[in-house]
């Protein structure tokens, strides 16, 4: 029982933090945050701490991508700013 209680809270850090990364979703917050929650719910019934590792590993592998997708949009933008003058 222990080792699921310290595993719930990474899962609610990781439910936060997706949370917080959806603000910027392409789709919107709204959107985004229906998918999460719809994603969460379906595996609320897992007890196998191994699953909910891999399910937490998962939930941190969509962050990295959520990230990187901001990043390049963001790099996108200012590349586009500063240097649109030059292709003509």
């Amino acid at each position: 029982v222990r080792m699921a209680s310290s595993l719930r809270g990474e899962v609610l850090n990781l439910y936060k933090n997706l949370l917080y990364l959806g603000r910027e979703y392409p789709k919107g917050a709204d959107y985004f945050r229906s998918r999460l929650k719809a994603a969460f719910l379906k595996n609320k019934d897992v007890k196998d701490p191994e699953k909910i590792k891999q399910l937490i590993a998962r939930g941190e592998f969509v962050m990295k991508e959520l990230e990187a997708l901001y990043f390049l949009r963001k790099y996108r933008a200012l590349k586009q700013r500063y240097y649109s003058d030059d292709n003509q």
